[in-house]
Protein backbone atom coordinates (compact mmCIF):
# COMPACT_ATOMS: atom_id res chain seq x y z
CA UNK A 1 0.00 0.00 0.00
CA UNK A 2 1.64 3.29 -0.99
CA UNK A 3 2.11 5.87 1.82
CA UNK A 4 1.36 8.61 -1.06
CA UNK A 5 -1.82 7.57 -2.97
CA UNK A 6 -4.96 9.71 -3.06
CA UNK A 7 -7.76 9.05 -0.84
CA UNK A 8 -5.88 7.62 2.03
CA UNK A 9 -6.46 9.19 5.28
CA UNK A 10 -4.06 11.21 6.53
CA UNK A 11 -3.04 13.33 9.60
CA UNK A 12 -2.21 17.83 8.89
CA UNK A 13 0.84 19.23 7.98
CA UNK A 14 2.45 21.84 10.00
CA UNK A 15 0.06 22.19 12.43
CA UNK A 16 2.99 22.16 15.47
CA UNK A 17 5.09 25.17 15.68
CA UNK A 18 8.10 25.06 17.96
CA UNK A 19 6.43 26.14 21.39
CA UNK A 20 3.21 23.36 20.44
CA UNK A 21 6.12 20.64 20.20
CA UNK A 22 8.38 21.94 23.51
CA UNK A 23 4.62 21.72 24.97
CA UNK A 24 3.85 17.89 23.85
CA UNK A 25 7.31 17.18 25.71
CA UNK A 26 7.09 18.93 28.69
CA UNK A 27 3.27 18.38 29.87
CA UNK A 28 4.00 14.80 29.22
CA UNK A 29 6.16 15.41 32.20
CA UNK A 30 4.10 16.91 33.76
CA UNK A 31 6.75 19.28 35.65
CA UNK A 32 4.13 20.10 38.66
CA UNK A 33 2.77 16.72 39.46
CA UNK A 34 6.83 15.45 39.09
CA UNK A 35 7.55 18.60 41.37
CA UNK A 36 4.63 17.89 44.28
CA UNK A 37 5.22 14.30 44.38
CA UNK A 38 7.98 12.44 43.27
CA UNK A 39 10.81 14.67 45.56
CA UNK A 40 9.96 12.66 48.68
CA UNK A 41 10.72 9.56 47.10
CA UNK A 42 13.87 10.31 46.58
CA UNK A 43 14.86 12.11 50.00
CA UNK A 44 14.81 9.02 51.47
CA UNK A 45 18.22 8.83 50.07
CA UNK A 46 19.22 11.45 48.89
CA UNK A 47 17.59 13.64 52.10
CA UNK A 48 18.54 17.14 51.38
CA UNK A 49 20.58 17.08 48.65
CA UNK A 50 17.95 15.94 46.03
CA UNK A 51 17.88 18.99 44.25
CA UNK A 52 21.88 18.22 43.50
CA UNK A 53 20.36 15.15 42.23
CA UNK A 54 17.91 16.79 39.76
CA UNK A 55 20.76 18.94 38.22
CA UNK A 56 22.74 15.75 37.79
CA UNK A 57 19.71 13.81 36.39
CA UNK A 58 19.13 16.65 33.90
CA UNK A 59 22.73 16.80 32.77
CA UNK A 60 22.35 12.88 32.20
CA UNK A 61 18.86 13.11 30.32
CA UNK A 62 20.24 15.77 27.90
CA UNK A 63 22.81 12.75 27.71
CA UNK A 64 20.73 9.89 26.98
CA UNK A 65 18.42 12.02 24.85
CA UNK A 66 21.44 12.60 22.60
CA UNK A 67 20.66 9.40 19.72
CA UNK A 68 17.10 10.65 19.83
CA UNK A 69 17.72 14.24 18.97
CA UNK A 70 20.14 12.81 16.26
CA UNK A 71 17.49 10.92 14.81
CA UNK A 72 14.97 13.00 14.84
CA UNK A 73 16.76 15.76 12.87
CA UNK A 74 17.31 12.72 10.33
CA UNK A 75 14.52 10.81 10.10
CA UNK A 76 11.47 12.76 11.81
CA UNK A 77 8.56 10.57 11.82
CA UNK A 78 5.59 9.97 13.39
CA UNK A 79 6.65 6.35 14.18
CA UNK A 80 9.48 8.41 16.01
CA UNK A 81 11.41 5.40 18.47
CA UNK A 82 10.24 2.75 15.88
CA UNK A 83 11.76 4.24 12.58
CA UNK A 84 14.76 4.92 14.29
CA UNK A 85 15.43 1.76 15.33
CA UNK A 86 14.09 0.56 12.52
CA UNK A 87 16.78 2.79 10.76
CA UNK A 88 19.36 1.93 12.30
CA UNK A 89 19.27 -1.76 13.62
CA UNK A 90 16.25 -3.54 11.01
CA UNK A 91 12.64 -3.84 10.91
CA UNK A 92 12.72 -6.83 13.18
CA UNK A 93 14.14 -4.51 16.18
CA UNK A 94 12.28 -2.07 14.97
CA UNK A 95 9.14 -3.49 15.14
CA UNK A 96 9.90 -4.62 18.73
CA UNK A 97 10.62 -1.08 19.98
CA UNK A 98 7.18 -0.28 18.32
CA UNK A 99 5.72 -2.69 20.77
CA UNK A 100 7.19 -1.50 23.74
CA UNK A 101 6.43 2.09 22.63
CA UNK A 102 3.19 1.51 22.12
CA UNK A 103 2.63 -0.04 25.71
CA UNK A 104 4.41 2.59 27.33
CA UNK A 105 1.94 5.89 25.50
CA UNK A 106 -1.29 3.06 25.87
CA UNK A 107 -1.05 2.70 29.33
CA UNK A 108 0.01 6.88 30.58
CA UNK A 109 -3.83 8.14 30.25
CA UNK A 110 -5.40 5.40 32.29
CA UNK A 111 -2.86 4.99 34.87
CA UNK A 112 -3.10 9.46 35.15
CA UNK A 113 -7.13 9.15 35.50
CA UNK A 114 -6.29 6.51 38.40
CA UNK A 115 -3.99 9.46 39.45
CA UNK A 116 -6.70 12.27 39.02
CA UNK A 117 -9.46 10.47 40.63
CA UNK A 118 -7.26 9.24 43.78
CA UNK A 119 -6.04 12.95 44.36
CA UNK A 120 -9.34 14.77 44.02
CA UNK A 121 -11.16 11.95 46.17
CA UNK A 122 -8.78 12.63 49.08
CA UNK A 123 -8.90 16.33 48.48
CA UNK A 124 -12.25 16.59 48.48
CA UNK A 125 -13.34 13.99 51.62
CA UNK A 126 -10.32 15.90 53.70
CA UNK A 127 -11.36 19.22 52.68
CA UNK A 128 -15.35 19.44 52.56
CA UNK A 129 -16.06 15.86 54.44
CA UNK A 130 -17.10 14.74 50.59
CA UNK A 131 -16.36 11.27 49.42
CA UNK A 132 -16.78 10.92 45.81
CA UNK A 133 -15.36 7.74 44.46
CA UNK A 134 -12.42 8.05 42.68
CA UNK A 135 -13.56 5.84 39.56
CA UNK A 136 -16.71 8.53 39.33
CA UNK A 137 -14.12 11.53 39.25
CA UNK A 138 -11.77 10.10 36.68
CA UNK A 139 -14.31 9.55 33.87
CA UNK A 140 -14.36 13.49 34.05
CA UNK A 141 -10.79 14.20 32.84
CA UNK A 142 -11.27 10.77 30.73
CA UNK A 143 -14.62 12.49 28.68
CA UNK A 144 -11.91 15.84 28.49
CA UNK A 145 -9.11 13.67 26.97
CA UNK A 146 -11.48 11.93 23.91
CA UNK A 147 -13.60 15.74 23.27
CA UNK A 148 -9.75 17.47 22.83
CA UNK A 149 -8.66 14.47 21.04
CA UNK A 150 -11.79 14.55 19.07
CA UNK A 151 -11.38 18.30 18.44
CA UNK A 152 -7.66 17.43 17.00
CA UNK A 153 -3.90 18.11 17.90
CA UNK A 154 -4.23 21.67 17.51
CA UNK A 155 -7.03 22.29 20.20
CA UNK A 156 -5.17 19.44 22.38
CA UNK A 157 -1.77 21.47 22.43
CA UNK A 158 -3.87 24.88 22.76
CA UNK A 159 -5.56 23.15 25.72
CA UNK A 160 -1.67 22.28 26.85
CA UNK A 161 -0.36 25.35 26.43
CA UNK A 162 -2.92 27.00 29.04
CA UNK A 163 -2.60 24.33 31.54
CA UNK A 164 1.07 23.77 31.43
CA UNK A 165 1.47 27.69 32.03
CA UNK A 166 -1.02 27.41 35.12
CA UNK A 167 0.94 24.51 36.52
CA UNK A 168 4.68 26.34 35.81
CA UNK A 169 3.09 29.70 37.41
CA UNK A 170 1.54 28.14 40.28
CA UNK A 171 4.75 26.19 41.07
CA UNK A 172 7.32 29.24 40.54
CA UNK A 173 4.96 31.62 42.56
CA UNK A 174 5.01 29.10 45.49
CA UNK A 175 8.68 28.78 45.26
CA UNK A 176 9.49 32.35 44.95
CA UNK A 177 7.59 33.12 48.09
CA UNK A 178 9.52 30.53 50.17
CA UNK A 179 13.06 32.14 48.97
CA UNK A 180 11.27 35.74 49.30
CA UNK A 181 9.88 34.69 53.10
CA UNK A 182 13.50 33.92 54.24
CA UNK A 183 13.49 29.90 53.92
CA UNK A 184 13.10 27.57 56.51
CA UNK A 185 14.93 26.45 59.91
CA UNK A 186 18.43 27.08 58.25
CA UNK A 187 17.21 30.23 55.49
CA UNK A 188 18.84 30.50 52.39
CA UNK A 189 21.71 28.33 52.04
CA UNK A 190 23.25 26.42 48.67
CA UNK A 191 23.84 23.09 50.52
CA UNK A 192 21.18 20.84 49.03
CA UNK A 193 23.04 21.63 45.60
CA UNK A 194 25.77 19.93 47.03
CA UNK A 195 26.62 16.43 47.09
CA UNK A 196 27.90 16.50 50.49
CA UNK A 197 24.40 17.57 52.17
CA UNK A 198 23.41 13.58 50.95
CA UNK A 199 22.98 12.05 54.58
CA UNK A 200 23.42 8.73 52.78
CA UNK A 201 26.47 9.00 50.85
CA UNK A 202 26.86 8.51 46.98
CA UNK A 203 24.61 5.71 47.30
CA UNK A 204 21.81 8.15 48.66
CA UNK A 205 22.80 10.02 45.80
CA UNK A 206 22.42 7.19 43.42
CA UNK A 207 18.98 5.54 44.61
CA UNK A 208 17.70 8.91 44.79
CA UNK A 209 18.67 9.69 41.28
CA UNK A 210 16.44 6.14 40.61
CA UNK A 211 13.49 7.84 41.40
CA UNK A 212 14.06 11.40 40.54
CA UNK A 213 14.61 10.19 36.72
CA UNK A 214 11.15 9.34 36.48
CA UNK A 215 10.14 12.97 36.96
CA UNK A 216 11.72 13.11 33.28
CA UNK A 217 9.48 10.38 31.43
CA UNK A 218 8.13 11.61 28.66
CA UNK A 219 10.44 14.16 27.27
CA UNK A 220 10.70 12.45 23.78
CA UNK A 221 7.04 13.54 23.05
CA UNK A 222 7.32 16.02 20.30
CA UNK A 223 9.18 13.25 18.34
CA UNK A 224 5.73 11.76 17.69
CA UNK A 225 5.05 15.07 15.80
CA UNK A 226 7.58 14.07 13.13
CA UNK A 227 4.88 15.06 10.26
CA UNK A 228 2.73 17.19 11.77
CA UNK A 229 5.10 19.70 13.13
CA UNK A 230 6.28 22.54 11.05
CA UNK A 231 10.29 22.12 9.71
CA UNK A 232 10.23 19.07 11.71
CA UNK A 233 14.02 18.10 11.45
CA UNK A 234 14.64 21.55 13.16
CA UNK A 235 11.65 21.92 15.19
CA UNK A 236 11.38 18.01 16.54
CA UNK A 237 15.04 17.94 18.23
CA UNK A 238 14.95 21.60 19.18
CA UNK A 239 11.88 20.50 21.15
CA UNK A 240 13.47 17.86 23.06
CA UNK A 241 16.30 19.95 24.21
CA UNK A 242 14.53 22.53 25.15
CA UNK A 243 11.83 21.06 26.82
CA UNK A 244 14.51 18.77 29.07
CA UNK A 245 16.35 22.04 29.95
CA UNK A 246 13.57 23.76 30.94
CA UNK A 247 11.87 21.61 32.78
CA UNK A 248 14.89 20.43 34.29
CA UNK A 249 15.83 24.33 35.34
CA UNK A 250 12.14 24.49 36.59
CA UNK A 251 13.15 21.05 38.52
CA UNK A 252 16.26 22.00 39.98
CA UNK A 253 15.00 25.39 41.64
CA UNK A 254 11.83 24.43 42.96
CA UNK A 255 13.16 21.95 44.68
CA UNK A 256 16.08 23.52 45.86
CA UNK A 257 13.24 25.75 47.08
CA UNK A 258 11.32 22.61 48.59
CA UNK A 259 14.49 22.08 51.08
CA UNK A 260 15.25 25.18 51.50
CA UNK A 261 11.73 25.42 53.18
CA UNK A 262 11.81 22.54 55.16
CA UNK A 263 15.00 23.19 56.61
CA UNK A 264 17.71 20.31 56.10
CA UNK A 265 16.73 17.96 59.06
CA UNK A 266 12.60 17.98 57.71
CA UNK A 267 14.02 16.90 54.20
CA UNK A 268 16.13 14.37 55.65
CA UNK A 269 13.25 12.82 57.43
CA UNK A 270 10.59 12.99 54.32
CA UNK A 271 9.54 10.23 53.02
CA UNK A 272 7.08 9.18 49.89
CA UNK A 273 4.14 9.58 52.24
CA UNK A 274 4.59 12.98 53.15
CA UNK A 275 3.01 15.78 51.23
CA UNK A 276 5.36 18.66 51.77
CA UNK A 277 4.33 21.28 49.36
CA UNK A 278 0.53 20.90 51.36
CA UNK A 279 2.75 21.69 54.21
CA UNK A 280 4.93 24.46 52.53
CA UNK A 281 1.92 26.16 50.91
CA UNK A 282 0.20 26.04 54.68
CA UNK A 283 3.35 27.95 56.24
CA UNK A 284 4.06 30.23 53.77
CA UNK A 285 1.17 31.22 51.57
CA UNK A 286 -2.21 29.21 53.23
CA UNK A 287 -4.04 31.30 50.27
CA UNK A 288 -2.34 29.24 47.46
CA UNK A 289 -3.40 25.84 49.18
CA UNK A 290 -6.54 25.69 45.90
CA UNK A 291 -3.86 26.89 43.27
CA UNK A 292 -1.54 23.50 44.30
CA UNK A 293 -4.56 21.41 44.09
CA UNK A 294 -6.00 22.93 40.46
CA UNK A 295 -1.85 23.29 39.13
CA UNK A 296 -1.99 19.32 40.12
CA UNK A 297 -4.43 18.44 38.68
CA UNK A 298 -3.88 20.41 35.25
CA UNK A 299 -0.97 18.94 35.28
CA UNK A 300 -2.07 15.29 35.77
CA UNK A 301 -4.40 16.14 33.20
CA UNK A 302 -1.84 18.04 30.35
CA UNK A 303 0.72 14.89 30.71
CA UNK A 304 -2.75 12.61 29.73
CA UNK A 305 -3.57 14.53 26.85
CA UNK A 306 -0.38 14.48 25.09
CA UNK A 307 0.52 10.97 25.83
CA UNK A 308 -3.36 10.25 24.58
CA UNK A 309 -2.30 11.80 21.29
CA UNK A 310 0.44 9.72 20.86
CA UNK A 311 -0.68 6.29 20.89
CA UNK A 312 -3.85 7.23 18.84
CA UNK A 313 -1.88 8.12 15.79
CA UNK A 314 0.06 5.11 16.58
CA UNK A 315 -3.32 2.98 16.21
CA UNK A 316 -4.47 5.35 13.39
CA UNK A 317 -1.62 4.52 11.48
CA UNK A 318 -1.65 1.21 11.81
CA UNK A 319 -5.04 0.48 11.07
CA UNK A 320 -4.20 2.87 7.79
CA UNK A 321 -1.51 0.20 6.72
CA UNK A 322 -3.92 -2.58 7.39
CA UNK A 323 -2.47 -4.06 10.15
CA UNK A 324 -5.75 -2.91 12.57
CA UNK A 325 -9.11 -3.15 12.20
CA UNK A 326 -10.34 -0.32 9.30
CA UNK A 327 -12.41 1.31 11.82
CA UNK A 328 -9.29 3.46 12.93
CA UNK A 329 -8.93 4.78 10.42
CA UNK A 330 -12.22 6.99 9.98
CA UNK A 331 -11.65 10.55 10.59
CA UNK A 332 -13.79 13.46 11.64
CA UNK A 333 -14.81 15.80 8.61
CA UNK A 334 -14.44 18.99 9.80
CA UNK A 335 -11.81 18.89 12.44
CA UNK A 336 -9.90 16.05 10.68
CA UNK A 337 -9.00 14.39 14.06
CA UNK A 338 -8.87 9.77 13.99
CA UNK A 339 -11.92 9.79 15.71
CA UNK A 340 -11.95 6.21 15.04
CA UNK A 341 -8.60 6.02 17.44
CA UNK A 342 -9.81 7.94 19.66
CA UNK A 343 -12.97 6.15 20.61
CA UNK A 344 -11.14 2.44 21.37
CA UNK A 345 -8.24 4.22 23.32
CA UNK A 346 -10.43 6.33 25.25
CA UNK A 347 -12.67 3.15 25.89
CA UNK A 348 -9.56 1.49 26.65
CA UNK A 349 -8.26 3.35 29.10
CA UNK A 350 -11.68 3.27 31.10
CA UNK A 351 -11.81 -0.43 31.15
CA UNK A 352 -8.60 -0.85 31.99
CA UNK A 353 -8.86 1.64 35.49
CA UNK A 354 -11.65 -0.04 35.85
CA UNK A 355 -10.49 -3.92 35.83
CA UNK A 356 -7.02 -2.77 37.72
CA UNK A 357 -9.03 -0.78 40.08
CA UNK A 358 -10.96 -3.91 41.12
CA UNK A 359 -7.52 -5.25 41.98
CA UNK A 360 -6.27 -2.77 43.88
CA UNK A 361 -9.19 -2.72 46.39
CA UNK A 362 -12.13 -1.28 44.84
CA UNK A 363 -13.60 1.93 43.28
CA UNK A 364 -13.97 3.80 47.18
CA UNK A 365 -10.47 3.68 48.29
CA UNK A 366 -8.89 6.81 47.13
CA UNK A 367 -5.55 4.15 47.65
CA UNK A 368 -6.49 2.01 45.03
CA UNK A 369 -6.90 4.80 42.59
CA UNK A 370 -3.17 5.25 43.35
CA UNK A 371 -2.08 1.74 43.22
CA UNK A 372 -3.58 2.31 39.87
CA UNK A 373 -1.25 4.75 39.06
CA UNK A 374 2.02 3.46 40.64
CA UNK A 375 1.19 -0.18 39.00
CA UNK A 376 1.01 1.40 35.03
CA UNK A 377 3.35 3.68 35.34
CA UNK A 378 5.92 1.26 36.80
CA UNK A 379 4.94 -0.94 33.92
CA UNK A 380 4.82 1.67 31.38
CA UNK A 381 8.14 2.97 32.42
CA UNK A 382 9.77 -0.32 32.35
CA UNK A 383 8.32 -0.56 28.80
CA UNK A 384 10.43 3.15 27.64
CA UNK A 385 13.63 2.67 29.15
CA UNK A 386 14.33 -0.37 27.04
CA UNK A 387 13.22 1.92 24.21
CA UNK A 388 15.54 5.03 24.86
CA UNK A 389 18.75 2.40 24.78
CA UNK A 390 18.38 1.20 21.46
CA UNK A 391 17.31 4.72 20.02
CA UNK A 392 20.78 5.68 21.43
CA UNK A 393 22.35 2.08 19.71
CA UNK A 394 20.58 2.58 16.56
CA UNK A 395 21.81 6.23 16.50
CA UNK A 396 25.55 4.95 16.37
CA UNK A 397 24.67 2.57 13.96
CA UNK A 398 23.01 4.60 12.11
CA UNK A 399 25.18 7.47 12.01
CA UNK A 400 28.19 5.53 11.48
CA UNK A 401 26.59 2.82 8.22
CA UNK A 402 24.38 5.01 6.39
CA UNK A 403 25.98 8.63 6.40
CA UNK A 404 29.15 10.25 5.66
CA UNK A 405 28.72 12.63 8.35
CA UNK A 406 29.94 10.77 11.52
CA UNK A 407 30.84 12.45 14.53
CA UNK A 408 32.66 10.93 17.11
CA UNK A 409 31.12 12.91 20.32
CA UNK A 410 27.62 13.07 18.59
CA UNK A 411 27.21 10.07 17.07
CA UNK A 412 28.90 8.13 18.77
CA UNK A 413 30.67 8.85 22.89
CA UNK A 414 27.52 10.96 23.41
CA UNK A 415 25.07 7.92 22.67
CA UNK A 416 26.96 5.34 23.99
CA UNK A 417 26.95 6.78 27.30
CA UNK A 418 23.27 7.72 27.54
CA UNK A 419 22.75 3.73 26.52
CA UNK A 420 24.84 3.20 29.66
CA UNK A 421 22.86 5.91 31.78
CA UNK A 422 19.71 4.70 30.52
CA UNK A 423 20.34 0.55 30.84
CA UNK A 424 21.92 1.50 34.92
CA UNK A 425 18.53 3.32 35.50
CA UNK A 426 16.36 0.41 34.18
CA UNK A 427 18.50 -1.93 36.57
CA UNK A 428 18.39 0.58 39.29
CA UNK A 429 14.23 0.48 38.72
CA UNK A 430 14.28 -2.99 38.86
CA UNK A 431 16.71 -3.19 42.11
CA UNK A 432 14.83 -0.86 44.18
CA UNK A 433 11.02 -2.64 43.95
CA UNK A 434 11.26 -5.51 46.54
CA UNK A 435 7.54 -6.55 47.15
CA UNK A 436 4.73 -7.87 44.97
CA UNK A 437 3.39 -7.00 42.25
CA UNK A 438 5.97 -4.86 41.32
CA UNK A 439 8.37 -8.39 41.41
CA UNK A 440 6.53 -9.44 38.77
CA UNK A 441 6.24 -6.65 36.40
CA UNK A 442 9.36 -6.82 34.83
CA UNK A 443 8.25 -10.42 33.67
CA UNK A 444 5.38 -9.11 32.50
CA UNK A 445 7.76 -6.93 30.35
CA UNK A 446 9.99 -9.32 29.70
CA UNK A 447 7.10 -11.82 28.41
CA UNK A 448 5.98 -8.91 26.03
CA UNK A 449 9.17 -9.19 24.05
CA UNK A 450 9.16 -11.97 23.80
CA UNK A 451 5.65 -11.91 22.11
CA UNK A 452 6.48 -9.23 19.82
CA UNK A 453 10.04 -10.39 18.86
CA UNK A 454 8.54 -13.78 17.91
CA UNK A 455 5.83 -11.98 15.36
CA UNK A 456 8.78 -9.61 14.34
CA UNK A 457 10.71 -13.19 13.54
CA UNK A 458 8.07 -14.68 12.11
CA UNK A 459 6.65 -12.26 9.78
CA UNK A 460 10.38 -11.56 8.63
CA UNK A 461 10.41 -14.79 7.14
CA UNK A 462 6.56 -16.00 6.22
CA UNK A 463 5.46 -12.24 5.58
CA UNK A 464 8.09 -9.78 4.71
CA UNK A 465 5.85 -7.50 2.90
CA UNK A 466 3.78 -7.38 5.58
CA UNK A 467 6.64 -6.12 7.91
CA UNK A 468 7.52 -3.60 5.46
CA UNK A 469 3.26 -2.79 6.21
CA UNK A 470 4.29 -2.50 9.84
CA UNK A 471 7.29 0.02 9.47
CA UNK A 472 4.99 2.17 7.32
CA UNK A 473 2.32 1.98 9.81
CA UNK A 474 4.16 2.64 12.37
CA UNK A 475 6.64 4.73 10.80
CA UNK A 476 4.86 6.52 7.89
CA UNK A 477 4.41 9.77 6.81
CA UNK A 478 1.51 11.38 8.07
CA UNK A 479 1.35 14.99 5.90
CA UNK A 480 -2.42 15.46 5.93
CA UNK A 481 -5.84 14.11 6.08
CA UNK A 482 -7.91 13.17 3.01
CA UNK A 483 -11.50 12.35 3.26
CA UNK A 484 -13.15 10.48 -0.08
CA UNK A 485 -16.32 11.92 -0.76
CA UNK A 486 -17.96 8.93 -2.83
CA UNK A 487 -16.69 6.24 -4.81
CA UNK A 488 -14.82 7.43 -7.35
CA UNK A 489 -13.77 10.93 -6.10
CA UNK A 490 -11.70 12.53 -3.63
CA UNK A 491 -11.71 15.85 -2.09
CA UNK A 492 -8.80 17.56 0.14
CA UNK A 493 -9.99 19.66 2.86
Amino acid sequence: MSNTGRGIPRLRANAAGLTGAVIMSAAIMGPAVSTFFNPQFSMPFSGAATPFVYVVCTIGLLIAASGIVAMSARVPSAGAFYTYVTQGLGPRSGFVTGGLTFVAYALLPPAEIGLIGSYLQSTLLAEFGVNIPWALIGLIPAGLMMFLAFEGIRSSLRAALILFTAEVAVIIVLAVIIIGSGGGPDGITAEPLSPAASPNGFQGLVTGAVFAALSYVGFEGAAVLGEEASEPRRTVPRAIVLSVVAVGILYVFCIWAEVVGLGIAQANATTGADTPWNELAATFAPWMKWFVVIASVSSMFAAMVNSNNGVIRMLFVMSREGLLPSFLTRVHPRHLSPTGAVLAQGIFSIVLVLAVGLFTGGFGDPAAGSAVYGYLGFLLTLALLPVYALVNIAAIRYFWRKTRDFNWLLHGVLPGVGALLVAALLIGQIAEQTTAPYTWFPWVIVAWVVVVGAVAIWLGRSRPEQIRLAGQALGGEEPEIVLPTRPGTHRRP
